[in-house]
């Protein structure tokens, strides 16, 4: 799970190229309609694929326990690292040829990784190297199929529904991470790995389907063309050539987002404060919620509960984000080589997104307090709502920012920044606090994980560029 992605606007327009009022200038329309049939459809698709994926992610961690605890931890490792190592490049692939192309490219080789996957785990059982290629296969996908799909609210819903489209994806995720789980464990003991991959590569299969059916929209249809946007001209004789440099010209495409983005002030703050809040944040279901509860003697039972808590505050804010929408309302603005400067001034005009993701943090800060000071399970179990709650609310609000602030060219590319940044903290972090943990038991660490993320509240709250008169148009 992400923080901001964990973590994600129609007009009157057809459901495959909307063309609400948020595109034109007005004043948004208060009657808010509803997202486009389009992004609903995908969307749909996505939670089967989730489902799929996080049965299958249960089946591997299983399968590897049997090798003992090291190898365990090698083969998520391997997903990690794989993903980690590639997403830039991955976002530069999909900004250069297009995010559905990659997506389609990505479902049909986990198909296909996913029915042999099967047929090798029925003949010859699950031996560690099995699955270690198996993870290192999913993680390379992940890293090209991840900001890809980021990028997919923009291209299939309007600026000013970018809030609710995102929420409501988020809400998606958080119901896939809680009954993903539990589906993997029944198809493990009805068959075990093989049944999964299988079930697995159904849903890459319904996901090619959906994609079929999608109509994404380009860049050239979000933006007036630009030297970033524009689609590549000249002969074959110029095609050829390109070809013939394509890995270090997607090396530089790659460096060009970072650069983008770090050139951005208020991309820079909001990716700043989305590894700083991944670091501090999404350990403490993962790692330290079970040492606490080891600690205490509350057993596995407890710990679930606690991160169910924790889910369930994520997935009730992610509802009513959907449901109510952003407050911004106000019109929008066109700004040459952005496609949705209007979704910049919409989202953080009115509500103050960087405020509301502040007092998010402030909340999580507060629940992640209480579990490290719970006396008993039930105590316990309220601080993982109340640090979901506070989580929740800040991947709602940071999440569409990041997105509707991408430059049109770059926007798979940003979201592959996103990626990295906060698997990059969450690696990091994850190793030091164990080590820490250690040392000085759970609790130390959890309270520093509460005061590490009040601080960055306070930060979201102070910063001059997530605020609405922060940063100027340009």
């Amino acid at each position: 799970m992400t923080i901001t992605g964990a973590t994600a606007p129609d007009g009157a327009g057809s459901p495959g190229s909307p063309s609400g009022s948020a595109d034109r200038g007005g004043s948004a329309d208060t009657s808010r309609p509803g997202l486009p049939g389009s992004y609903l459809i995908w969307l749909a698709g996505t939670q089967v694929g989730a489902l799929g994926d996080a049965a299958l992610y249960f089946a591997l961690g299983w399968a590897a326990a049997a090798h003992g605890g090291g190898a365990a931890g090698l083969v998520l490792t391997a997903i990690t690292v794989s993903r980690t190592v590639l997403v830039l490049l991955g976002g530069a692939v999909a900004d250069r040829w297009g995010a559905r192309r990659v997506m389609l490219t990505g479902d049909a080789v986990m198909l296909a990784a996913t029915l042999t996957l099967a047929v090798a785990a029925g003949g010859r059982g699950t031996p560690l190297r099995l699955l270690v290629v198996a993870a290192v296969v999913v993680g390379v996908v992940d890293a090209f199929y991840l900001p890809a799909s980021g990028s997919m609210p923009r291209r299939l819903v309007e600026p000013g529904q970018l809030p609710r489209a995102l929420a409501l994806r988020q809400a998606v995720c958080q119901m896939a991470a809680l009954l993903g789980a539990p589906i993997g464990g029944a198809l493990v003991a009805v068959g075990g790995l093989p049944v999964a991959a299988l079930a697995d590569a159904v849903s890459f299969a319904v996901l090619l389907l959906v994609l079929l059916r999608v109509r994404v929209r380009g860049d050239a249809e979000l933006a007036p063309a630009t030297p970033e946007t524009a689609p590549a001209k000249g002969g074959a004789g110029e095609r050829g050539a390109e070809a013939a440099v394509v890995v270090p010209g997607l090396l530089r495409e790659a460096a060009a987002g970072v650069r983008s983005a770090a050139g951005d002030r208020l991309l820079r703050a909001a990716l700043l404060l989305a590894g700083a809040a991944a670091g501090v944040l999404l350990p403490v279901g993962s790692l330290l919620v079970p040492l606490l509860a080891r600690e205490h003697g509350w057993g596995a039972g407890a710990a679930g509960l606690v991160t169910g808590g924790q889910g369930a505050g994520v997935l009730a804010v992610a509802v009513l984000l959907s449901l109510r929408g952003g407050r911004g309302r106000g019109g929008s603005r066109r700004r040459s080589g952005r496609a949705a400067s209007g979704a910049r001034s919409g989202v953080r005009s009115g509500g103050g997104p960087g405020a509301v993701a502040g007092v998010g943090l402030g909340a999580a800060a507060l629940g992640v307090a209480v579990l490290a000071w719970a006396p008993d399970p039930g105590v316990a179990v309220l601080g993982g709502v109340v640090t979901g709650v506070g989580s929740g609310l800040f991947a709602g609000r940071l999440g569409p920012l990041v997105l509707a602030a991408a430059p049109v060219g770059h926007l798979s590319r940003v979201q592959a920044l996103l990626t990295l940044v906060q698997s990059a903290a969450l690696v990091v972090s994850t190793g030091l606090l164990g080590l820490l943990a250690d040392a000085a038991g759970a609790r130390v660490p959890t309270v520093l994980c509460a005061s590490a993320t009040a601080a960055a509240g306070l930060a979201a709250l102070g910063s001059r560029a997530l605020r609405p008169s922060g940063r100027p148009e340009r």
